[in-house]
């Protein structure tokens, strides 16, 4: 297993405040790493950190083995993809292509070799006379990153690449990105604040908060085992229940919440002091109208608000018996319930295995905007 990329203990520090926190990771050669978090927890310092046009206040950075440390920007063997982009309007896209080559002295059918053949890789091979204006923005977006790749970086570095396009470019985008990326194999460190382009293109992931790693894992893992109550919120949907822990005279532990809803634990969390738990189940883990399910299935009595028709991404709003709390309850594409409309009484149900729970955190953690 080769590394590319090694960051080692760094930190970043304005004054009192402390932007990045501690920070350590591994990226293998050849793979897709992602640093995904919320806006302002320090993800973008840290890849400047990198890049080299930042100094850490403590730590390292290794690349491919060496220490950047006193190494500038335009001597580091990575290059950096910019939201805005940042091509040449005056060029058009062979010389856009060609201009780092150019300005590291490669002259002649050197460069003419290079950029054909990464006009090749990104799928653009006729594009070369073309000027930027004629292009679409998923076409800048690939010369963007051929012109990084063609200089032959052993990471290249993007930050919020595709923030500025539009949803349906951008949802066509993370797919010709995850693409481009197993094709060329080049090392690829993304940083995103939206976990859907994490996921999908990914091969690890590292959720930051606050200025440090909460978890960093494959998406899979992310989804199904967070390691933190802000993972599970901040990486996919998920209802939440603040609940108090309680143990039967049997041993087994439930949660209970506020409008005396009892709910069966898988398992129970370690707590010292105050009994409050975050109970956390995915919207396509609950059952509707659960039939012949297990004994210890958690059952309750809900009121349908709305059915949110959004072909495969459909679901109910409901709330439970007594309570003003809204649950997301996904609706399985392999059944019909065009019967269930708004007002109605319900039954939902979910395996006390399909829930996370960990201790309460003060405050809100995270509110999606």
């Amino acid at each position: 297993m080769q590394i590319a990329l090694s960051v080692k203990d760094i930190s970043k520090k304005y004054g009192d405040f402390t932007a990045v926190n501690n920070v350590s990771f591994d990226v293998e050669d050849g793979k897709f790493f992602s640093i995904l978090g919320p806006s302002g927890c320090g993800k973008t310092t840290l890849l400047r950190i990198i890049a080299g046009f930042l100094q850490p206040t403590t730590g390292t950075v290794e690349i491919d083995g060496k220490n950047m440390l006193g190494v500038e920007a335009n001597k580091r063997p990575v290059n950096l993809v910019f939201q805005n982009l940042a091509l040449f309007p005056m060029m058009n896209v062979y010389d856009n292509i060609a201009f780092g080559l150019r300005r590291r002295g490669e002259k002649g059918k050197s460069v003419e070799q290079k950029v054909n053949s990464m006009l090749g890789r990104v799928g653009l091979s006729d594009y070369g006379l073309k000027r930027i204006s004629q292009l679409s923005g998923g076409q800048k977006q690939r010369i963007a990153i051929a012109r990084c790749l063609v200089l032959e970086p052993s990471a290249l570095l993007l930050d919020e690449p595709l923030g500025a396009l539009d949803a349906k470019l951008r949802e066509h985008m993370k797919v010709e990105l995850k693409k481009l990326q197993v094709k060329v194999g080049t090392t690829f460190v993304y940083i995103t604040h939206d976990q859907s382009e994490a996921m999908v293109m990914s091969d690890y992931v590292a959720v930051m908060n606050a200025g440090h790693f909460e978890q960093v894992d494959t998406p899979q893992n992310l989804y199904s085992n967070p390691s933190s109550a802000f993972v599970a919120q901040f990486v996919g949907k998920n209802n939440k229940f603040i609940v108090k822990q309680r143990k039967d005279e049997n041993g087994n532990f439930f949660a209970e919440t506020k409008e005396g809803h009892s709910l069966k634990l898988n398992k129970p969390v370690d707590l010292k002091g105050d009994n409050s738990i975050e109970l956390y189940v995915r919207p396509e883990a609950m059952i509707i109208n659960p039939k012949g399910t297990k004994e210890n299935f958690n059952i309750m009595d809900v009121t349908v608000e709305a059915l949110l028709f959004d072909g495969g991404n459909s679901r109910l709003l409901v709330v439970p018996e007594n309570s003003k709390q809204e649950l997301i309850i996904s609706l399985p594409q392999n059944r019909q319930f065009d019967y269930i409309k708004a007002k109605d009484k319900i039954k939902i149900g979910w395996d006390p295995e399909a829930a996370v729970c960990f201790k309460k955190t003060e405050g809100k953690i995270y509110e999606e905007l």
